[in-house]
């Protein structure tokens, strides 16, 4: 399915609503599989390292959670939460790290690889040899139109990176690196077990969706299925602050009354 895009802050002044003191945004209608899905963007503090996501989930998702809805939560904010975090100066930028990101595909949504410090990460956690051979395969892959082979060859851990990222909306991601979490299903089990959440941790951009663990009441929809219900990217890319999607399905029910935003055209990169 093709990319959604849209350009600067999604927390439309028009579309903010407030109960029991959680802001939220109506984030509209999705229709999935027949099935009326409406999305808020639940609004929250900037969510610091060590926090604990049980209790941040208590105060700004519990006051809006009904049975039958699905919470999405952004990997970044578990994983800063679980103190999977690495800081620019904990990083000795190497020879091979310049080199080979002069080479690295830039996307749309962020530098990825071709920001030094984070393919001096890579390197340290995944060893310069894979490394060197990722980068040789993916420029082999190039010749033939297929991108993401870097990828495939180093694994989600490395695409999971998020962070040093130099023109981010928030001073702490511009020195730090944000790395997967650890044990998505456990983290995802853990909340429905101590809140009652049905639950889903994404990997979410304007690219993509990518679900890496689910509640087990969950199990037995598909990942496709809940990736399509927030294949907008209701989060939002900018200072949103909207880390949980609230998913409900309304059947027949009247929408709130929403103002969307207009898509554009793919940002150049």
């Amino acid at each position: 399915m093709a990319a959604i895009w849209y350009e600067g802050n999604r927390n439309n002044e028009a579309n903010r609503r407030e109960k029991d003191g959680v802001v939220y945004y109506i984030r509209g209608l999705r229709e999935v599989d027949g099935v009326r899905y409406e999305r808020y963007g639940i609004k929250t503090h900037f969510v610091e390292k060590g926090e604990d996501y049980i209790e941040v989930l208590r105060k700004y998702v519990t006051p809006l959670y009904q049975p039958g809805d699905v919470v999405t939560l952004g990997e970044k904010v578990i994983s800063m939460c679980q103190g999977n975090i690495v800081t620019m100066d904990e990083v000795k930028v190497g020879f091979w790290a310049k080199f080979l990101s002069k080479f690295a595909y830039r996307s749309a949504t962020g530098t990825g690889l071709s920001e030094p410090y984070k393919l001096q990460l890579t390197i340290d956690i995944k060893g310069l040899p894979l490394v060197l051979w990722a980068s040789f395969c993916s420029a082999v892959g190039k010749l033939f139109g297929k991108r993401g082979v870097f990828f495939e060859i180093v694994g989600r851990e490395i695409a999971g990176i998020d962070g040093f990222y130099p023109h981010s909306q928030f001073d702490t991601y511009k020195t730090t690196a944000v790395l997967s979490t650890t044990d998505p299903n456990g983290v995802c089990a853990e909340i429905y077990e101590k809140l009652g959440i049905s639950c889903a941790l994404v990997d979410a951009n304007d690219i993509d969706v990518e679900v890496l663990g689910k509640s087990p009441d969950l199990a037995d929809v598909a990942d496709i299925n809940l990736a399509d219900r927030i294949r907008d990217n209701p989060a939002g890319q900018d200072d949103e602050l909207t880390p949980f999607i609230l998913i409900r399905d309304i059947g027949d029910g009247e929408a709130e009354p929403f103002v969307p935003l207009v898509a554009i055209e793919k940002p150049e990169h």
